[in-house]
């Protein structure tokens, strides 16, 4: 048993979101009471306790849109040439990239994101792979590395024409393996949902087999990403990419639209309507220059729309801060989203997970995942419940997250590593890494 304590509790939960001085007691990997730390420690006086030390005590944070094996594209020029547009981008870098990909890349690629989200305080991540060479096994290898490293993760694989039918086939089945697999196995670390690309790369007679496939796991799918995607859609099916998705049952609850930044006012009714969830991807979106995802248009509309970094990082605080400035220069509105965009994160985040993972989380609220972050932040103002997302957005960052805890376990402490050996997961991924490159 393990009691976190010492420090400002910040759990997200309406009922009782601050305490200035708090504990959270966690057994058999959740969270089974809060309260101020004198009464906490009296009641569970046996247990482990980490000391705060007057830090803030916060949920574990979600990541609502990752990509794992990106991690070998860092630092690497690549071969393809530079590119003119989104597609060209694609061509040129993600699609050789994950050619070249082995059953040990997947996992080693995703060991050493786990080992940065650890660092970057985000307990749980919903990913989305993709290996067209070594499709077979590889959510597994994922899985492995995820549960390794002490994370939550909600996996699927990015099924996809592009390289061919035998290729699509097998992502179909490796997406219905890893959801049955998930089904049967009941570990509360892994969820799964039916990955698909994008409509562009998608053909109908595609489409119509996942659906089958993936009826009632949800689909997890980048939408109108960039220009290209959403004009050929048009070309192509004479309708929009949200309303082809939704003629082959592809919209709905428990369905990820990710990105969502060229759809048009009828295509966002359509995802409210359906339930369909968005997850906003900021640095990603002006990384690549696709242009300004209306977000908070689509929270007004009542889409639930969440907030990932699309594999460019693991640090959540810092999407954070893109998304609140991204959409206030995207509006020309110094006020733009001051309360929706730590929503995004804080609340809407939890929200998602809870549409795949058995276990509840994202809030320290008796029940939910034993997931807890101490950030070794002292405020130089006042700090409250009012205020607390103000302070977060520029204030400490992922850089001041000193300890944290993943299903009860202390996975990070006074910022080392307790599970993970950093420095070994570092080599190996390089020499894999010059491996891919030289097959790039």
């Amino acid at each position: 048993m393990l009691v976190v304590g010492n420090g400002p509790v910040i759990t997200r939960d309406d009922e009782r979101p601050f305490l200035p001085d708090g504990a959270v007691a966690i057994e058999a990997g959740r969270i089974v009471a809060v309260g101020p730390t004198e009464e906490i420690r009296r009641r569970y006086g046996r247990a482990d306790f980490l000391d705060a030390e007057g830090g803030l005590i916060h949920p574990g944070l979600i990541n609502g849109h990752m990509h794992f094996y990106s991690t070998f594209a860092r630092g690497f020029g690549g071969k393809g040439g530079s590119a003119a547009t989104f597609t060209e981008l694609l061509e040129r870098l993600w699609w050789r990239l994950d050619k070249a990909l082995t059953p040990e890349d997947c996992y080693c690629s995703a060991l050493y994101a786990v080992v940065e989200a650890v660092k970057c305080g985000c307990t749980t991540l919903i990913d989305h792979h993709a290996s067209p060479r070594a499709v077979r096994g590889s959510l597994f290898e994922v899985a492995r590395a995820v549960v390794d490293g002490g994370l939550a993760a909600c996996l699927c694989y990015e099924v996809s024409d592009r390289d061919g039918p035998e290729a699509a086939a097998e992502g179909i089945a490796e997406n219905k393996a890893f959801i049955d697999h998930v089904a049967a196995s009941g570990e509360p670390r892994l969820a799964a949902t039916f990955g698909l690309h994008a409509s562009m790369t998608l053909s109908d007679a595609t489409l119509e087999r996942c659906a089958a496939a993936g009826e009632g796991a949800g689909f997890h799918v980048h939408v109108a990403e960039g220009p290209e995607d959403e004009r050929l859609c048009r070309e192509r099916h004479g309708r929009s990419i949200v309303e082809r998705f939704g003629r082959f049952g592809l919209l709905g609850p428990r369905s990820l639209a990710v990105h969502c930044v060229h759809v048009d006012d009828a295509e966002k009714e359509l995802l409210a309507e359906t339930g369909t969830a968005v997850v906003h991807n900021p640095e990603s979106n002006m990384g690549n220059a696709v242009g300004f995802a209306p977000a908070l248009d689509l929270m007004r509309r009542g889409v639930l729309v969440g907030l990932g970094t699309d594999g460019y990082v693991s640090d959540m605080f810092r999407s954070l801060a893109l998304a609140s400035a991204l959409q206030r220069h995207g509006l020309a509105d110094p006020d733009a989203g001051w309360a929706e965009v730590p929503k995004m994160l804080f609340r809407n985040n939890a929200r998602l997970a809870d549409r795949y993972f058995t276990c509840p989380r994202g809030r320290l609220v008796p029940g939910f995942a034993g997931d807890v972050i101490v950030i070794g932040y002292r405020p130089p103002t006042e700090l409250s419940e009012k205020n607390v997302d103000g302070h977060l957005l520029f204030g400490p960052g992922a850089v001041n997250v000193v300890a944290t805890v993943a299903s009860g376990e202390v996975l990070m402490k006074d910022r080392c590593l307790t599970r993970l050996d950093e420095a070994r997961i570092a080599a190996r991924c390089r020499e894999l890494a010059r491996a891919v490159h030289e097959r790039f």
